[in-house]
């Protein structure tokens, strides 16, 4: 119980240097935290994926469209359930800051092959009657204020025009990585105001989702569905879909991975400052030192001093900086518009590479003036004036 009064009371001694520590290894821990929750989220959008479902695109490139005939053909091949046909709208609503996914969809098969979005019968039911009704995720309606009938107006531009849409449908997420960030309406109403006013883009889709029965052949079907557009006008390309969103995570991969590297660089930030305030501790108390080695005190109550004080700067600064974690990413989440980060949350790893992080900070920062009191001789220490 003496040791542990010492080892606050030493911690204390420099109230000012000891709360800047402190002030400074929970800036750190925050910015740790923000880091790796943004790489950590960009990751999961790769494990939400599910592993029965394939995309099927141009093999050029995403951004040219294929030919609904297409339809057809791939659900005609063998372990296929159901084919989901998609393109990317774009357009604006309300100003060009407000982005979130917004695509033309087969009402028909759009909720059997994406489960995980939740929306009650009577909403899918009024979805598949009405040519102008939208569903819209939870976030975006929570953003928004929207709730159902109410109108979403859109400007298009890559397909321009003025598009008024209801909504009819308010879709949940199953799990707490399902992007709610969504809106989705029928692609019958696009291709038929297409076929009047630009008739050459009637009949295109963007791509297919193709729902399989057996995840274990994905590869054969991929390469089933390719061989049968093989040296056609518009070629395919067919993956998994998990293979499909690493494409879009790797084009932002050097970013992503900067952060990453960043976020442990931080690390080393909080060891130096700890380092250092633990280095000219035990500089200022080399004679006090000598005097515990004279009185008796082992080195191993001289380790408990040192580490102890160590690990109670270390500990509160990684604690305060941890509480203020949670309240700075749920406000970051609040000041990001919800299309960017579909979910954005703490993930428990992320929590646990912290405390880690903060512990081992603590005892490597004791080393070196641990080393320096154990091996510094009596006489010495009383004849240091520093």
């Amino acid at each position: 119980m003496k040791v542990l009064k010492l080892i606050f009371k030493n911690a204390l001694r420099h109230k000012l240097r000891t709360l800047l520590t402190i002030f400074g290894i929970s800036i750190a821990v925050i910015a740790f935290g923000l880091l790796r929750t943004v790489v950590t989220i960009w990751d999961s959008a790769v494990d939400a994926t599910m592993a029965n479902r394939l995309i099927t695109r141009q093999a050029v490139s995403f951004i040219f469209p294929l030919p609904y005939s297409y339809k057809e053909k791939i659900e005609a091949v063998p372990g296929v359930n159901k084919v989901l046909f998609q393109s990317w709208f774009q357009g604006v609503y309300k100003d060009k800051s407000n982005f979130f996914a917004r695509m033309a969809v087969d009402q028909e098969t759009m909720f059997d092959v994406y489960p995980e979005f939740l929306l009650t019968p009577k909403e899918l039911a009024d979805f598949k009657k009405e040519r102008d009704a939208c569903v819209i995720g939870a976030d975006i309606a929570q953003q928004h204020k929207l709730k159902l009938g109410d109108k979403m107006v859109l400007e298009g531009d890559i397909f321009p025009g003025r598009w008024e849409f209801t909504v009819r449908g308010i879709y949940k997420g199953k799990n707490k990585n399902t992007d709610k960030t969504q809106m989705l309406f029928r692609w019958d109403y696009l291709n038929e105001r297409m076929k009047v006013e630009v008739p050459v883009r009637a009949n295109d889709v963007g791509w297919y989702v193709v729902q399989i029965a057996d995840p274990d052949k994905s590869a054969q079907i991929s390469n089933q569905i390719d061989a049968i557009f093989k040296n056609s006008t518009a070629e395919t390309k067919t993956e998994t879909e998990k293979a499909f969103t690493q494409g879009f995570v790797a084009a932002s991969g050097a970013i992503i991975t900067a952060m990453n590297v960043m976020s442990f660089v931080i690390i080393g930030i909080i060891m130096l400052v700890l380092a250092n305030t633990m280095i000219m501790s035990a500089r200022e108390r080399t004679r006090e030192y000598a005097v515990f080695k004279t009185l008796g005190f082992s080195a191993k109550h001289l380790v408990g001093l040192i580490l102890g004080e160590s690990m109670v700067i270390s500990l509160l600064g990684g604690g305060v900086g941890l509480f203020l974690t949670f309240p700075i990413v749920a406000g970051f989440e609040q000041a990001m518009p919800k299309g960017f980060f579909p979910f954005f949350y703490i993930e428990p790893i992320t929590v646990v590479f912290a405390t880690v992080a903060t512990v081992l900070v603590g005892l490597i920062s004791a080393i070196f003036p641990i080393h320096k009191a154990l091996n510094t001789k009596i006489v010495d220490g009383f004849r240091f004036v520093g």
